[in-house]
């Protein structure tokens, strides 16, 4: 893919062309999250109170017995929204799924070890140890560049 951009004095407003053989998967993702004009904001139970969580503070979500959690290094939020839901809404904030049940924050990745014969272990800041399951292993080697 070829990104161009020309600057001009003139522009008043933005205008965004994408020129492209045909309407790929990669097209229609970029011109969905181009269009997408309503602001993400994550928000989390805890004790009975609502908070609006920050994606950068969150390490990892999770799902457990039909629940989503957020991690942060203020503790476990529940949430409403489904994970494949935020899969999409997270991922140009540096957001991966790893398995069925769990997306992390690449940000908060310390190391990947490869050691494990046909999976990944992953270690984030905070120290909690997660697994890429077998389905998702190929899709964060090319994410890593491996």
């Amino acid at each position: 893919m070829q990104i161009e951009i020309k600057l001009d004095n003139t522009c008043v407003e933005p205008r965004i062309i994408i020129m492209a053989q045909s309407m790929t998967e990669d097209v229609k993702r970029i011109v969905d999250l181009l269009s997408d004009d309503t602001p993400q904001i994550l928000t989390g139970f805890r004790n009975d109170q609502f908070e609006i969580l920050e994606p950068d503070r969150v390490s990892r979500l999770y799902a457990n017995q039909g629940k989503v959690f957020a991690v942060t290094e203020n503790g476990e939020y529940a949430l409403r929204q489904r994970l494949y839901e935020l899969e999409e809404w997270l991922e140009k904030d540096g957001f991966i799924r790893i398995s069925n049940s769990e997306i992390i924050n690449l940000k908060k990745a310390k190391n990947f070890d490869l050691s494990l014969a046909g999976s990944i272990c992953v270690r984030l800041s905070d120290g909690t140890i997660s697994y890429v399951s077998r389905r998702y292993v190929n899709k964060i080697k090319q994410v890593l560049g491996i």
